[in-house]
Formats: C-alpha cells, sequence, structure tokens
C-alpha cells in the first residue's frame, strides 16, 4: 500500500476474486453507513488473459501516475491517475494501462519514481531506468532481492541492497557503493537516512543478551531481526538494534521511524537533537564527524566555526601545534583573534602565529595590534624575507585601487613598526607607495638620513604638501645639505609652477647675490647675537660629492593644477637659518629679487615674479621682514662691504625698510653712519646734536664730536632756528669746549642777531647759567644790541606822536560832525565823481564830498569814494566783535605771548567791546 495526499492505495488478492484487485481510499472522507473510509476504485489488475501476481508497485507524489510490477517482468504504468479519482466516477474505472517494460519472466522488485517523470525498475537480476516517453536504459544487469530496492525520494535516487554493499543509482548511472556486507532482509529510506533490516550474522556473532532476549520474548534466531539506520550523508551508523520477534514493516511517516514487528508491536525510534549528536561526539573526539553533522544540518556558520574550535583546543591540548593552528584558521571571523593569539603567545608558538596573523590579514579582518604584533614576529625573527613578501605582495595585491583602504592591513601601525625596528627601507616603501608624504620624510630625514632622496622628493611634491614639510624639517636639511636646501627654498618662495630641478645657473649672478651673515628675525625669535659659524660653501659641496645619492626609481606625483599655486611666505623659514647666515643672505637676496624685482646691485632690477592670488598686504609685510632681516645681517657681518650694503639700504627710497626697525638694529649694533643717515631721514635733527653731545661727554678729549655738532648746525640750522640755541649752550658748557669754538660761537651770536632768533635778554640768561662765558666774549655784541634797541625805542615814540596827532585831528572833525548847533559850509564846486561844474540838483556827504544826482545811483546814501573805506572798518569791527566771544583762541594766544595778546586786544577793542567810543 502507498499514501498520497489522503489518499491509500492498495493492492492485494481476494478468494473470489482472480488475480491482484486494486483499491483506491479516501480518508478525508467517510462512509455514512459504517463510517469507514470512502472506496474510490476497486479494479482488477490483468493485462491479459494469465494473471500474474504484483509483485510491487510505486505512486508520484502527485497521484498522476501509478506503476505496478508483476512476478513475469512486466511493468504497467496508469497515466492521469488522480482523474480518475473524482466522486462521480465508477469504482471500476481506471486510466487506460500502458505496458511500458517486458523481459524475462523475473519478477520486478522494485518501483520508483523521480521528477520530472522517470520510472526505475529493479528486478533479481538487472537494473533499468526509464525516462518519460524514452525507452529504458539498462544500469546495471545484477538486481537484488524482494524488498531490497528503495526510492530516495530527497536524493531522488534508488537505493538496492545486495549481500555485499548498498548500490545507489542516479540519472547518471551507479553511484560510489556503501561497503555494508551480509544478508539484508529488507531496505528503508528516512530523510536522510537509509534503515537495513537483517537477520543476525550466525547464533556465534550474536551477543549473548540479544540470544537471551530472543529466548525469553519465544522466539528462534531464525525470527530475530537487526535494524540499523545509517546516516548517508554523514556515513556513520546512527543506531543498531536486534528486534528478537523479528520485523514484519519498517514505517517512515511524521518524521520518527516505526518499526512494526511481527508479534504486532508498532516501536517508534526518535531522533535525537542535533545538540545532543553533538554532544556525543565531541565527548569521543570525533569532531570531523560533529562538522560533518553541522554541514548536512545546514547549521549557521557560527555553529561550524565552533566546532572547528573546540577540534583546536583538543589539538592544542595534545600538542598538536599545527593541526591546531589549521583548525583555528577556520575559525577567523567567528572567534576572537585574541582567543588564539593568547594560546600562542603564552606557548611561544611564534611560527603558528605568524600564519594566524597572516590569514587574519589576507581576510582583512586585522586589526592595528595585529598589524603591530605580525611586524614585531617578523622582526623578532629577523624574517626579512617573509616581511618583504607580506609588504610588497600585498601593496601590489591593493594596487587597482590605490588606495590604503584596500590594503589587508593598517598602514600607518605597519610604517610606526618598521620605524621603531629599523626597518627604514620597508617603512620608507610603504609611505612612498601610498604617497604619505609626512610619514617618507619622517622616515628618511629623521631615520635613515637620506637628505638627497628627501630633497628630491620634496622637489617633486609641489608647493603645497613642500611647503608644511620645509617648515618643520628645513633646519636638518640646511645642517647637512645646506647648498640644495637654500636653492629649493628660494624656488619655493619664488616660483609659482613646479619645482623642477634648474638644468642650469649663472654661477656669477650666484655669487654676485651671495653675502655675509646673521638675520632680523634673530630679535624676534629672542636667540643670541652672537655671529653664527661662517659657513663654507666650498665644504657643502665637498660633503655632497661624498655622499651619494641612491637614483629614484619612481617619483611623488603632484597633484595637476592649470591654477597657479600661491607662493608661501619666506617668513616661514627664517628660523632654519640661524646657524647658516651665508646661505640666509644668499636666501633673502634672491628672494628679493626674483620675487618682488627688488635688488641693491646698480644694474638693472630683475624682473619680478608675481602671483595672481597673492594679498598685497602680506606682500608688503614680507617684503619689509625680508629687507629689515637683510640688514641686520649685514650690519651684524661687521665688514666694509656689508656696511656699505647696509648704508644702501638706508638711503634706498625704494626698499620698502622699516625706519623705525632700521633704528633700533643701528642703534644695537652701534653703526653711527646709520643712525645719522635714519635720523635725518625721519626729520630728527635734533638728535643727531644730541648723539654728537653725548659720544662728545663720552671723550671729551675728542674733537671730532663736537666738530660734528658744528657741522650738524651749519647742515640743519638754516630750516631749524631753534638748533642755535641748543648749540650754544653745548658749546659753552665747558671752557675746552669754548675754547676750541670760540669763532663758532661769535658767528652763532651773528646769526642769531641777524635772524632775530633769539632776544638778547635770552642770550645773556643761556650764557650766564653756569659761568664759563665772560661778559668779554659778548661786550661789542650786547653794545650793539643795546644801541639797537634805543633807535627802536627812538623811532616807536616818533610814532606815537604821529598816532597822536591824527587820533585828535580825527576827534575834533567827529565833534564837528556831531555839532547839532553850527551848520556844515559845503564850498566844493565840481563833481566828485565826474569833476563837472556842479549844478542843481546835487548831493552833498558830511565827509566834504559832492556830487551831480544824476552821477549817483538810485537809493545811494554812501559817499561812493568813502564807502570802501568805510566797509573794510566795519568788516574789522565785526570781525573783533566776533572775536570778542572766541575765549579759547584768546587764552591760547595768551599762553604762547601774554603780554603781546593783551596788547593786541585792548587796540583792537576785543576787551572794552560793549563800552562807548570816547569822545
Amino acid at each position: 500500500m502507498a499514501e498520497r495526499k489522503g489518499v491509500l492505495v492498495t493492492i492485494g488478492e481476494e478468494d473470489a476474486v482472480r488475480g491482484s484487485l486494486l483499491k483506491i481510499w479516501d480518508f478525508g472522507r467517510t462512509d455514512g453507513r459504517n463510517q469507514a473510509p470512502v472506496l474510490l476504485i476497486s479494479a482488477k489488475i490483468q493485462p491479459s488473459n494469465k494473471p500474474h501476481p504484483v509483485s510491487c508497485f510505486a505512486l508520484s507524489s502527485t497521484l498522476s501516475f501509478l506503476a505496478i510490477g508483476l512476478a513475469d517482468g512486466t511493468v504497467l504504468l496508469y497515466r492521469h491517475l488522480d482523474q480518475s479519482l473524482s466522486p462521480t466516477a465508477s469504482l471500476t474505472t481506471l486510466p487506460k494501462t500502458r505496458t511500458i517494460h517486458e523481459s524475462s519472466p523475473e519478477p520486478i522488485i522494485g518501483l520508483g519514481f523521480r521528477e520530472p517523470p522517470t520510472n526505475a525498475e529493479a528486478k533479481d537480476n538487472n537494473l533499468h531506468l526509464h525516462r518519460s516517453g524514452g525507452s529504458s536504459v539498462l544500469l546495471d544487469d545484477i538486481g537484488c532481492g524482494l524488498g531490497c530496492a528503495v526510492m530516495d525520494w530527497r536524493a531522488e535516487k534508488i537505493v538496492l541492497a545486495r549481500d555485499e554493499a548498498v548500490y545507489a543509482y542516479g540519472l547518471q548511472g551507479r553511484e560510489p557503493p556503501y561497503a555494508y556486507e551480509g544478508y539484508k532482509s529488507s531496505i528503508h529510506t528516512h530523510l536522510n537516512y537509509m534503515i537495513v533490516v537483517s537477520p543476525p550474522s550466525t547464533v556465534t556473532t550474536t551477543s549473548p543478551a540479544t540470544r537471551k532476549l530472543a529466548a525469553q520474548a519465544g522466539g528462534g534466531d531464525g525470527d530475530a531481526s537487526r535494524v540499523t539506520v545509517f546516516d548517508m550523508e554523514n556515513k556513520v551508523v546512527g543506531y543498531t538494534g536486534m528486534f528478537a520477534e523479528g520485523v514484519r514493516e519498517v514505517i517512515s511517516e511524521w518524521g520518527n521511524i516505526y518499526i512494526l514487528t511481527n508479534n504486532r508491536q508498532l516501536i517508534r525510534l526518535a531522533e535525537k537533537s542535533t545538540s545532543a549528536k553533538l554532544s556525543m561526539l565531541y565527548a569521543k573526539a570525533l569532531y570531523p564527524l560533529a562538522l560533518s553533522l553541522a554541514q548536512t544540518q545546514h547549521l549557521d556558520e557560527s555553529y561550524v566555526a565552533d566546532i572547528h574550535r573546540q577540534h583546536g583546543d583538543y589539538l592544542y591540548t595534545k600538542g598538536d601545534w599545527d593541526g591546531s593552528m589549521t583548525c583555528y584558521l577556520k575559525t577567523i571571523g567567528w572567534v576572537k583573534p585574541s582567543y588564539v593569539v593568547r594560546k600562542f603567545l603564552d606557548a611561544q608558538r611564534i611560527h603558528n602565529l605568524v600564519t594566524y596573523l597572516q590569514e587574519l590579514h589576507a581576510l582583512g579582518l586585522a586589526n592595528a595590534d595585529h598589524t603591530t604584533l605580525l611586524l614585531n614576529t617578523y622582526t623578532k625573527l629577523k624574517d626579512v624575507a617573509r616581511l618583504d613578501s607580506f609588504i610588497k605582495t600585498e601593496s601590489r595585491r591593493s594596487s587597482s585601487g590605490e588606495s590604503k583602504g584596500g590594503l589587508p592591513f593598517d598602514l600607518d601601525t605597519a610604517i610606526r613598526v618598521c620605524r621603531q625596528a629599523g626597518y627604514f627601507d620597508h617603512a620608507s616603501y610603504l609611505a612612498k607607495r601610498y604617497e604619505l608624504h609626512e610619514e617618507y620624510l619622517r622616515v628618511m630625514i629623521e631615520d635613515a638620513g637620506k637628505y638627497g632622496e628627501a630633497l628630491t622628493y620634496l622637489r617633486h611634491l609641489g608647493a603645497d604638501a613642500a611647503e608644511g614639510n620645509l617648515a618643520r624639517y628645513g633646519r636638518a636639511m640646511l645642517d647637512n645639505l645646506p647648498e640644495e636646501t637654500t636653492q629649493l627654498l628660494i624656488d619655493l618662495c619664488t616660483i609659482s609652477g613646479p619645482l623642477t630641478m634648474p638644468e642650469a645657473e649663472d654661477a656669477t649672478s650666484q655669487q654676485s647675490t651671495t653675502p655675509a651673515n646673521a638675520p632680523s628675525y634673530l630679535s624676534y625669535l629672542a636667540l643670541s647675537r652672537a655671529p653664527a659659524p661662517e659657513d663654507k660653501v666650498e665644504e657643502s659641496k665637498a660633503d655632497e660629492e661624498e655622499e651619494p645619492v641612491e637614483p629614484q626609481t619612481s617619483q611623488p606625483s603632484a597633484p595637476a593644477s592649470s591654477k597657479e599655486e600661491k607662493r608661501p611666505s619666506p617668513t616661514l623659514y627664517f628660523a632654519h637659518f640661524v646657524d647658516h647666515s651665508s646661505y640666509f643672505v644668499r636666501f633673502l637676496e634672491n628672494v628679493a629679487a626674483r620675487r618682488w624685482g627688488q635688488s641693491l646691485s646698480p644694474l638693472p632690477s630683475p624682473t619680478p615674479n608675481p602671483s595672481l592670488d597673492e594679498d598685497e598686504d602680506s606682500e608688503k609685510r614680507d617684503q619689509a621682514a625680508v629687507w629689515n632681516t637683510l640688514l641686520e645681517l649685514y650690519l651684524d657681518g661687521g665688514s666694509q662691504e656689508q656696511q656699505d650694503k647696509a648704508l644702501k639700504i638706508l638711503t634706498s627710497d625704494s626698499l620698502p625698510c622699516d625706519k623705525t626697525h632700521a633704528l633700533i638694529l643701528c642703534s644695537g649694533y652701534t653703526y653711527t653712519r646709520g643712525l645719522v643717515i635714519l635720523w635725518e631721514r625721519l626729520g630728527m635733527y635734533e638728535d643727531v646734536l644730541r648723539f654728537w653731545m653725548d659720544k662728545h661727554n663720552t671723550s671729551p678729549s675728542e674733537s671730532s664730536a663736537s666738530t660734528e655738532v658744528v657741522l650738524a648746525l651749519a647742515q640743519y640750522g638754516p630750516t631749524h632756528p631753534h638748533l642755535y640755541e641748543l648749540v650754544l649752550r653745548f658749546l659753552t658748557s665747558t671752557p675746552e669746549l669754548l675754547t676750541r669754538h670760540q669763532g663758532d660761537v661769535e658767528k652763532i651770536l651773528e646769526h642769531i642777531e641777524k635772524e632775530r632768533i633769539m632776544p638778547p635778554l635770552g642770550v645773556v640768561q643761556v650764557l650766564s647759567r653756569n659761568g664759563v662765558a665772560s661778559v668779554g666774549l659778548v661786550k661789542d655784541w650786547l653794545m650793539g644790541r643795546i644801541k639797537e634797541a634805543r633807535d627802536e625805542v627812538q623811532t616807536d615814540q616818533q610814532l606815537i606822536n604821529s598816532y597822536r596827532l591824527e587820533t585828535n585831528a580825527s576827534l575834533k572833525q567827529v565833534a564837528e560832525l556831531e555839532d547839532p548847533i553850527h551848520a556844515k559850509v559845503f564850498s566844493v564846486t565840481r563833481c566828485s565823481k565826474c569833476s563837472g561844474q556842479l549844478d542843481l540838483p546835487s548831493v552833498h556827504f558830511m565827509c566834504n564830498h559832492s556830487y551831480h544826482q544824476r552821477c549817483l545811483l538810485d537809493h545811494e546814501t554812501e559817499c561812493p569814494l568813502c564807502a570802501r573805506q568805510h566797509g573794510v572798518i566795519q568788516e574789522i569791527r565785526r570781525n573783533n566783535e566776533r572775536m570778542a566771544d572766541q575765549h579759547e583762541l584768546f587764552l591760547a594766544d595768551v599762553k604762547d605771548n601774554g603780554f603781546k595778546a593783551v596788547a593786541s586786544g585792548f587796540g583792537k577793542g576785543v576787551l572794552n567791546i560793549d563800552s562807548d567810543m570816547p569822545d
């Protein structure tokens, strides 16, 4: 019998019917009369007049096909069986039978279907495969016993059991057999298991317990059966047991195995859980079998990894380091690397640890600590070959991405560990390979000391990258390659494009712009002003020749840009030249000449190389810093040539040198010529005189200082008269000076008198303050001044008398004009305008001017000849009235010259503006 979708198909015999009878039952419905399942079909199987018993049959999962094998070797096939199972169909209605196989009279012992429809049949002596719509194919000429052929639904193949082995056949033919000797009563399948029912081998080989059990059950040895359950996927025996009463049928249903014994007992064999199976295998250390089980059960990778871990732990405890590492490698990604690393570190198994760490990096699961540990193990083992392979091979492997993100290790950590271990070539290789410019320069300069390669690398980086790195390593490179580094800094600060190596440079132009030492930025950096040791260009060239530079196989790629790069400020690199003053001078002179076209050379100035993106204000600040620094370098050098250059800077009107800063430098370096020039350019003439005066006071025996005072007075005095009083005071401060410059004093007095620079009283006060100058020195000068004063007094008295007479005449005229008693008589006979004879009508003014009426304009009430004079007087009076209210101006005049201000106020009537005019 066979069941599909609630439909039971049975084939049997009845006493009243000749031949086999096919009945099909519907378990989903019951007959109302006897409550039994509904019988759908009951038909006789008789393909010919001579009936033959049915040896086996097979039903497809869709109920579409039914194959029946007969004892005479015939195979019958019913198509579309499901269409005959309708309730309206007759009980005896069956699809038309088709004979698909006929052979010698040997019973068919096994049939099965495989989707898509393919029928397989097994005979006693051969095996055939039938495809749908095709002829049969002979797969094997040896068959099997009755009940020893079964269809494996999961694997979609037919399984045959023979005495020597168990065979499986699929579409491709026979597959590798399963070795299991002995007679088999029947075989069955359940999921991935194969169930073999066999009698005991012999009485002697049967265990005493089994024989005792069989005896108690009342059965003989011939009735006892052994049931063996094979796991076909894992090739292991899952169960074996003896049934003394014998086995009648084995049923696979509802996920369990049911065994029906001959005494009608139904025994269920339940499958253990996967975890229980694994626990049993772990207890027996059958880890390979546990792994196979996990894979066939399709467990998660985490479970599989845990099996590998336990297997590795087991081998580790047994001392099988290589075997355990093989297992641990399969746990990567699931087991924490620290678990494995700690084990092999404790066991000092460095080689195995290297294998694990390499695989960890190859899978991209390593972190910085793992990279550090792996590289440390390489360096500890001094395995340079493997270190090369790890770094360079993995680097090439990730070259398609050209980024450190594709590396199987942490790049920064690898560089750091290689530096610490002294493998500078490896560190520089990684840094250059992935364009870590700062790391590469740090290795080449700080570690390897390959300054030439670092300098070449910097030139190919471009201005942006070279700027920051030179700010960091410029001093170290100047200490070792001063000539080349100076040239690189010059190019960096003056060229807007790529920093390519110049093919040829004019040696004479370099020599003409290479003076001596010490910087202006020293004052800002608070460094010592002591002269730095003089650098020898020839020595640096010799050192360069002695130290060969390895050729560069590849250069860093600077980012291409059509836009000009902004040049850095030269002040960034001033501090690097502290101990290289001669190169500092060369740097500053070249930058000033090539960047701004500024030079001390009398030849035509070089053409400047401007940049479009540079700020004008910052450029002016940089120019001032460069020339301030150059001035200090020239002053610190001390040679005549350098001082001449310093003098050119101070006297130049085109160079942007800060005069105040230059004044501080000249004072600090006691550069007298520079101080005098700066004071003159700043208009500080009095400071020039006081400088020479102070110098004379420091060394009174020297006459040059006092002579310079007299010469300076002759130069500055005509435009600055107040200096005469200062020099007169100085020359009469000591008897020695007065004796030495008596003639000069007399000339000064004459000039003071001539230009009226000081009053005589002021001169006397200056000369009499210390008793050095005698009266005889100024006797003639004073007599002349007294005589001039008397003449001035007499002249003033005459003017006073004249002003009094004019005032009295004016007052008398005013009185006459204001007299209301006496009449005014006009005796003028001619017109004051046209000079014609007066006739009537005429107009007479009180000022004794008369006019024809026709000579005057309409409404003209003032004398045309006197109106302008009167207007001026009136405007003066109005101005005086306004001045009376501006007290701040009057007080300011009083502070300057009180007597003169008060006298002027009275004279203009400002102080009595509200009083009545005197009669």
